[in-house]
């Protein structure tokens, strides 16, 4: 009987460790938020993609249901309340956690770092001139108490319904909304950065993976200042690399 092993998140890394693990004797379960999320994923042998948003209670009865071997957390560094959920659903059901991290970004000159949003707010609310935000639609409502932030403000969302809709009713203007799916070239910053006339490019530290050195060497050349959201904390896990032996020297490879 394969084994199973339950690996949650849409992250890019995630997407690239699931190819990693083609190979392996193993049932793999990868659970998304989104049918965004889930069409992002090519399909495999023994690859079973689950669509769902789970909470504590659908977490310990998914691990109690399927017995996976090990829970792979791919989360994105800042969904630390998906993260501690997962822990602890592994820890109630006996499960074994491994949580895959992303290094940390390298500090910059160009780099202003903030605690959270609300310093960020707090910080871009007694400056002059445009923002450009690519902190994702779940943060929108953070930065509307910046006056003028109807013109002031441009932002790059993923191109789901939901989130072109909820910085519609926040109220920014449809000219400064751009919905597309990253990564980002250094020069396609550039432009966008350029053609809002960015003065703060509001940030994670999202790592290589996430296209943060591109977003740097974007923000210095337009002349924007970096503006970087901090992780909250240092993150226990594993490197992509680790990950990927850890398995591959346990399950095995029938390649």
């Amino acid at each position: 009987m394969k084994s199973v092993v339950w690996l949650i998140g849409g992250t890019s890394e995630g997407r690239n460790l699931i190819k990693s693990l083609a190979g392996l004797d193993i049932i793999l379960y990868v659970s998304v938020a989104t049918e965004y999320g889930a069409s992002l994923i090519e399909q495999q042998p023994n690859l079973h993609i689950v669509t769902e948003r789970m909470d504590l209670a659908a977490m310990r009865k998914f691990i109690t249901v399927n017995r996976p071997d090990c829970v792979i957390d791919a989360t994105h560094p800042y969904a630390t309340i998906v993260t501690a959920t997962v822990q602890k659903a592994c820890e109630e059901t006996c499960c074994e956690y491994l949580r895959l991290v992303r290094p940390t970004a390298d500090e910059h000159e160009n780099c202003i770092t903030v605690s959270d949003f609300h310093e960020a707010v707090e910080l871009l609310s007694h400056t002059e001139g445009n923002i450009f935000l690519t902190t994702g639609s779940k943060t929108l409502q953070e930065f509307i108490s910046i006056s003028d932030y109807k013109e002031r403000i441009a932002l790059r969302i993923l191109p789901m319904l939901d989130s072109l809709n909820k910085a519609l009713e926040l109220g920014y203007k449809p000219a400064n909304i751009i919905c597309m799916q990253g990564p980002f070239s250094e020069l396609l910053n550039i432009e966008m950065l350029k053609r809002y006339n960015t003065r703060y490019l509001v940030t994670k530290d999202s790592g290589s993976v996430g296209g943060f050195e591109e977003k740097v060497q974007a923000a210095a050349k337009a002349g924007a200042k970096l503006i970087v959201i901090a992780r909250n904390g240092e993150e226990q896990g594993t490197g992509y690399s680790e990950i990927v032996k850890v398995l591959k020297d346990r399950y095995g490879n029938s390649k």
